[in-house]
């Protein structure tokens, strides 16, 4: 019998969790969702005989009063052998107000449910923040402010699809103009580069397409970036490995995410393919 595969679905209130357990439903996963924590390991054990080996949980501050059990049953399951996948998904505080509002839903920590009040609303998120901080520095952590449901869907089944290896390497490219992403550990700012958006012939492409590569690939300036970045990884990404962290993301970030940082995250995806395993996101190319 195949050994079981564990995703845990966190995050904050109003950052896309439902969308992401439908991913996983869609993936042939076993979803669950709002399990308290104490009903994990008995839950667990009900899968042994079961021939559905990948389940999905969603836990978070709707099971607030057993919730700091939580990461220490993480870590038990960890030792005994179980192949688990942690996912946070984070958004801005601006952007979960706006989707509580739009949807006119309670925040899950807010006093009797009273999600009108802003200021009331900031509380609860800043208080969930804190709740949570323990399980998302553990975790895998994609940043929806500005992803689309679709774009979302397909990061989860992405994510689920690939071979597991001890540690994911995840290049991700950016705009400045719209804010640097939450789910970054290092961030690179290539501004500096020489911008392909300035030739008209390239102005409508994006750093997949290759007239843009062959317009960035020849310049020394260019070459030095992508060889600083990498030498940076190879020197630190085995003494992270080493503290047992499972994800890195690296963002690198230009004018518009639509040229320079494309090319140089699809460059440096393929660089590090082997021996980690490196997954390229496009935030600005997300539809």
């Amino acid at each position: 019998m195949n050994p079981l595969q564990l995703v845990l679905i966190t995050g904050m209130s109003g950052s896309g969790k439902s969308v992401a357990l439908a991913a996983l439903e869609d993936a042939g996963f076993y979803c669950v969702d709002n399990l308290p924590p104490e009903l994990l390991e008995p839950f667990l054990a009900l899968q042994d005989g079961s021939r559905n080996r990948k389940v999905a949980l969603a836990i978070d501050v709707r099971s607030a009063a057993s919730l700091p059990t939580l990461p220490a049953r993480l870590d038990s399951l960890a030792q005994s052998g179980l192949h688990m996948t942690s996912v946070f998904l984070d958004a801005t505080d601006d952007t979960l107000v706006r989707r509580f509002s739009e949807t006119r839903r309670g925040h899950p920590l807010s006093i009797k449910g009273n999600s009108a009040d802003e200021h009331g609303l900031l509380e609860a998120i800043r208080l969930e923040r804190d709740m949570l901080a323990e399980l998302r520095d553990r975790a895998l952590v994609i940043d929806t402010s500005l992803l689309r449901p679709a774009a979302l869907l397909n990061q989860i089944k992405g994510l689920v699809n690939n071979a597991q290896q001890d540690l994911t390497l995840v290049f991700e490219s950016f705009a400045f103009k719209r804010g640097i992403p939450m789910d970054a550990d290092y961030v690179f700012d290539v501004r500096m580069l020489p911008n392909p958006h300035y030739d008209p012939t390239l102005r409508h492409l994006t750093g997949c397409d290759a007239a843009v590569a062959q317009f960035l690939a020849p310049l020394p300036e260019v070459n030095a970036m992508a060889d600083h970045i990498a030498h940076f990884l190879r020197h630190w990404l085995p003494e992270l490995q080493k503290d047992h962290r499972s994800y890195v993301t690296v963002a690198i970030g230009c004018t518009g995410g639509q040229h320079r940082s494309v090319y140089l995250v699809e460059r440096l995806t393929q660089a590090f393919a082997n021996p980690w395993q490196a997954k390229s996101r496009h935030r600005e190319l997300q539809g």
